[in-house]
């Protein structure tokens, strides 16, 4: 089950930064509105959720 989880961290955060990088254009004219989107808030969240699944481990 840890390990199921941990996929599922995994696909959050790799799908995430998907969108994030298809979203970019969208970003840039929406701040040109001045507006902002929440794309890095929603990387970062599950860049954690991840890290706190232990699945993000460093290699010595």
């Amino acid at each position: 089950m840890n390990d199921l989880h941990r996929g599922a961290a995994f696909l959050l955060y790799q799908t995430t930064l998907l969108f994030g990088i298809l979203a970019m254009p969208i970003a840039l004219f929406a701040r040109r509105l001045g507006l902002t989107l929440p794309v890095r808030t929603l990387i970062e969240t599950a860049e954690r959720t991840y890290e706190r699944t232990d699945g993000h481990r460093r290699h010595r």
